[in-house]
């Protein structure tokens, strides 16, 4: 199952959507940015690609997640300062988490 917060295509209609949660076999899902939620089999969902969320001009950090948010003020207040390490640190911390936390689920039980 998904996480909440993630971005999904429901492969049907090849539409992206953000999951909302899950209840027994189903995934609650909802167009991203809000409105009415409804359920789909995981079966009908795939993990959408970095570029599906760009070109809807979706960024991790509008997940909803508290930590991405966290990671992304931490990530921009470092990359407007004049340390490239610590603005690169910044960038690979925000990223692991997204993954671990948003992308893996499924594959990590």
């Amino acid at each position: 199952m998904y996480r909440s917060g993630v971005f999904v295509v429901d492969v049907r209609e090849n539409r992206l959507v953000q999951v909302t949660g899950c209840t027994g076999d189903r995934v609650q899902v909802r167009r991203p940015g809000g409105g009415l939620e409804w359920e789909v089999p995981p079966s009908a969902l795939r993990l959408a690609t970095r570029e599906e969320r760009n070109a809807a001009g979706l960024r991790p950090y509008q997940t909803g997640c508290e930590r991405c948010a966290e990671l992304e003020a931490a990530r921009r207040t470092a990359a407007a300062g004049d340390d490239p390490g610590a603005s690169r640190k910044a960038t690979a911390e925000a990223l692991t988490h997204w993954v671990m936390e948003h992308c893996l689920r499924g594959e990590r039980g």
